[in-house]
C-alpha cells in the first residue's frame, strides 16, 4: 500500500543535500516542519517552512534540549491511520499526521573522535529528540517514512515524483530497517565511549577498552558459501569504512568473491599498504606488489613501477603464485597487466588501472578485477584505512587487541653483533620484518634487493 506524502517533519545535523530535498517536497504540495537552523536554511532557500515552536506554542527550552519532544509531533508520527480512536484523539490534540520524518541525529562519534574534545563536549552531543523521532517514525511505517541517510535522498525524491507523492510499503520498512540500524549504532558508539570513561564527569584514566562493547557492520553480500562448501557466509563492514580499506573495494569483473577470496584479498592488501607509505615518502621504489596464496604471501617485492615490482614477486615463488592474489600498491598499467595475465590469478587489486589494462584483462573474464581508490594525501593516505585493532571470535567471546601497525624504523635498530650490517643489508631487514608482520605462524622470510 503506498502513502500520500502530505506533511513532512526536517530536522537534521547533516545539512548536505536537505535543501534540495525541501524543494522537491515543496514542488508536490508538501507542508514542510522544521527546527532552529535547519528551518533557517530552508526558509533561507525561500522555501515556506513552520518551525516545531511555533506548531506545538511551545518555544524551545533549555538551550534546545526540549524542542521536539511534544505531544503534538510525537501523535502525528505515532498515531495509526487505521485506528479511529488514535486519529480522534490526535484531532483533539489538533495536530496534523506527519508523513515524512527526515532525521539525522548529533554527530556523537566525529565529536569524541576529536582530540581536545571534553566530557562535556561528548554529552552535550547525545541526541534524545532525534533518536525519539526516529524510532517512532521506523515503528509506524506502516504509515510513515523515515530518512536518516542522506545518500537516500534522491531516491525518495525520485519515487514521490514518479508517483505523485506517494511512497510504497517497501520502501517505507527498508526505511524503518534501515532507521533502527542507524540508532542502534549510536546507541552502541555512546556506551562505547562511556564505558571507556572512569570517573564520574570525565575525571580520571580513560580505559583503552569499553566495559561494554558494541560492534556495528552493514551487510555488503551473502556468500555462495564459507571457508567450506557446507558453511554459509556473508560480508560485513563498517557503516563507514575507512579510507584505503578492502571493505571499499569495487569489483570491475570478474566472479562472485568467495570467503577465502576476501579473507585472502584482505592479507595480500594490508601487506601491500605496509609499502604504499614509504614510496610515497620516497624510501622506497615507487611500487608495490604482494602475491597471497593460502592467506601468506608466496611473494612481496618493490620495484621502478609495478611491472617490475610483480616480476620480482612472482620470481619468489612461480608454483605458489599459481592461482593466488595479487596486490599493488600503484594503478596497474599496460606493460604490469600483460604480465599478470600470462598467470592464472583469482584476485587482482589495485588503486586504479589504466584503460589498456583493463582491455587486456577482459580476455580473462573470470579474475576478480578490484579497484580500491585511495584518497588524495600522499603517505598519509596509505596509513587511512588501517584497522585500529584486530578481534578474534573464540567459543563464546572476542579477544581484542591492538593492531599491529608499528612501522619499524632504522632509528629502532639496535645491533649487537661484532659484524655491523651494510646500508643495503639494513634495508633488506626492515623490508623482511614488514613480510614478516603478514606470515602465519613461526615466520622465516628470506630477501635481498627489495624482494623475497
Amino acid at each position: 500500500m503506498r502513502i500520500a506524502v502530505r506533511h513532512a517533519l526536517i530536522s537534521v545535523s547533516d545539512k548536505a543535500g536537505v535543501i534540495d530535498l525541501a524543494r522537491t517536497l515543496h514542488g508536490l504540495g508538501v507542508t514542510l516542519l522544521s527546527t532552529g537552523g535547519t528551518a533557517r536554511l530552508i526558509a533561507e532557500a525561500g522555501l515556506p517552512v513552520t518551525e516545531v515552536a511555533e506548531y506545538t506554542g511551545y518555544p524551545e527550552m533549555l538551550d534546545g534540549r526540549v524542542k521536539t519532544l511534544h505531544p503534538k509531533v510525537h501523535a502525528g508520527i505515532l498515531a495509526r491511520r487505521d485506528l479511529p480512536d488514535h486519529m480522534a484523539a490526535m484531532k483533539d490534540a489538533g495536530a496534523e499526521p506527519i508523513d515524512l520524518v527526515v532525521v539525522n541525529l548529533y554527530p556523537f562519534a566525529a565529536t569524541v573522535a576529536r582530540a581536545d574534545c571534553t566530557f562535556d563536549d561528548a554529552v552535550e552531543n547525545i541526541d534524545i529528540g532525534g533518536p525519539t523521532m526516529v524510532r517512532a517514525a521506523a515503528k509506524n511505517h506502516a504509515a510513515v517514512a523515515v530518512v536518516t541517510d542522506p545518500g537516500d535522498y534522491g531516491a525518495i525524491a525520485d519515487e514521490l515524483r514518479a508517483h505523485a507523492g506517494t511512497l510504497g510499503a517497501q520502501t517505507r520498512f527498508h526505511l524503518a530497517k534501515k532507521a533502527f540500524a542507524h540508532t542502534a549504532a549510536y546507541d552502541g558508539a555512546i556506551s562505547n565511549w562511556l564505558g571507556t570513561v572512569g570517573e564520574a564527569g570525565g575525571t580520571g584514566e580513560r580505559a583503552t577498552y569499553p566495559d561494554t562493547l558494541h560492534l556495528a557492520f552493514e551487510k555488503v553480500q551473502d556468500l555462495r558459501y564459507g571457508e567450506n562448501p557446507h558453511q554459509s557466509a556473508a560480508f560485513y563492514r563498517e557503516a563507514h569504512p575507512a579510507a584505503g580499506s578492502l571493505a571499499r573495494y569495487r569489483q570491475l569483473q570478474g566472479k562472485e568473491l568467495s570467503y577465502n577470496n576476501i579473507a585472502d584479498a584482505d592479507a595480500a592488501w594490508e601487506c601491500v599498504k605496509s609499502f604504499g607509505g614509504d614510496a610515497q615518502r620516497g624510501l622506497a621504489p615507487s611500487a608495490a606488489c604482494v602475491i597471497v596464496k593460502h592467506a601468506n604471501p608466496c611473494g612481496v617485492a618493490v620495484g621502478k613501477d609495478p611491472l617490475e615490482a610483480y616480476s620480482k614477486a612472482f620470481q619468489t615463488d612461480p608454483t605458489s603464485a599459481f592461482g593466488g592474489i595479487i596486490a599493488f600498491s600503484q594503478p596497474v598499467d599496460r606493460a604490469a597487466a600483460e604480465a599478470v595475465s600470462k598467470q592464472f590469478v583469482e584476485v587482482l587489486m589495485a588503486p586504479a588501472y589504466s584503460a589498456e589494462a583493463l582491455e587486456i584483462f577482459k580476455t580473462k573474464a573470470n579474475v576478480r578485477v578490484l579497484e580500491i581508490p585511495l584518497p588524495p594525501g600522499g603517505a598519509t593516505a596509505w596509513e587511512q584505512g588501517r584497522n585500529a585493532q584486530d578481534i578474534k571470535r573464540i567459543g563464546s567471546g572476542l579477544l581484542i587487541q591492538s593492531a599491529d601497525n608499528h612501522e619499524l624504523a632504522l632509528a629502532d635498530l639496535r645491533v649487537v653483533t661484532r659484524k655491523q650490517p651494510t646500508e643495503q643489508e639494513l634495508q633488506d631487514l626492515l623490508f623482511a620484518w614488514k613480510v614478516a608482520k603478514y606470515v602465519k605462524s613461526n615466520a622465516i622470510v628470506f630477501c635481498k634487493g627489495g624482494m623475497t
